[in-house]
């Protein structure tokens, strides 16, 4: 069992690491920052590139702490929070299935991410190896509810912002409907 949620683990985990560098760098195919905080800002999500860095930083982060299990349950927190926000802005209204854009994949990261929390990093860790490890049924609800709660905290706070005026020659910074499909795809 060890070897076998070792893996489990660390696959979520980098494969979230793979996303959010996606997002914030370009890595793995992806857009990059200005791209996708393009089309978060076209879907609501203002100040678009600074959502697509908390999103970006939030997958990345998140998924180098479950990969490595250190600090897992901030790791577990950080994946739940930002898979939450994409269902609500991206996937819930177009239904489950991810072949029609819904919200099956982000609901199996995050419940990934609840049991990687209830079962604790597991022995081949570095919350193991520094004595740090915390699991537990109350530490998964925890970052559930922190994972849930995060993302709204942040959108109450980002409300009363008023956008950066355009430069000269800026065209209005909307992304195109291929490039929000491109992004919404990839969240």
């Amino acid at each position: 069992m060890k070897l076998g949620f070792t893996a489990f683990r660390a696959v979520i985990g980098a494969t979230l690491f793979a996303h959010g560098a996606q997002k914030l760098f370009g890595w793995f195919g992806g857009y990059g920052l200005d791209a996708t905080g393009q089309a978060f800002d076209s879907m609501g999500l203002k100040p678009g590139k600074r959502m697509a860095a908390l999103a970006g930083a939030s997958e990345a982060g998140g998924g180098a702490l479950l990969a490595t299990g250190l600090l897992t349950p901030l790791g577990s927190t950080a994946i739940i929070g930002v898979m939450s926000q994409a269902i609500e802005s991206v996937h819930k209204e177009k239904g489950f299935f991810v072949t029609e854009g819904g919200y099956e994949y982000n609901l199996a990261i995050i419940a990934a991410a609840l049991a990687i929390a209830d079962h604790g990093p597991g022995p081949i860790s570095l919350d193991r190896a520094l004595g740090i490890e915390k699991k537990g049924t109350l530490v998964a609800l925890a970052a559930l509810a922190a994972g849930i709660a995060g993302p709204q905290l942040v959108k109450r706070l980002s409300a009363g912002e008023e956008p950066a005026p355009a430069t000269p020659g800026d065209d209005d910074g909307a992304a195109t409907p291929a490039e929000q499909e491109t992004v919404a795809s990839a969240t």
